[in-house]
């Protein structure tokens, strides 16, 4: 058997023809609190977008302190997926017709 450092879990980041990192583009800013900002990635997670994550105005240090940034995050996706992040993050849900029969 032998050990090695593992990558954390969820997607990878996409390449361009050139072998090259897509370049990533802005989603969106999330406030409010913790289980906001996780669930939002999860979403991301769920669907195979990966997504890079900056802490605005000393953020990082609030998450450190605190466990969740004061002033929220900044979420960015690679830019050829930058659509489907918008329609999956803004998407409403759909209930099924006969559980909301009684």
């Amino acid at each position: 058997m032998k050990w090695k450092f593992s990558k954390p879990d969820g997607p990878t980041w996409p390449r361009d023809d050139n072998g090259e990192p897509v370049p990533p583009a802005y989603l969106k800013h999330i406030s409010g609190g913790q289980l906001d900002m996780a669930l939002a990635l999860n979403i991301l997670n769920a669907y195979g977008i990966p997504h890079v994550c900056e802490y605005p105005n000393n953020g990082q240090f609030g998450k450190l302190i605190f466990g969740t940034p004061p002033s929220g995050m900044e979420v960015f996706v690679p830019e050829t997926m930058l659509e489907d992040a918008i329609n999956v993050l803004s998407a409403e849900p759909v209930e099924d017709e006969e559980s909301t029969e009684d």
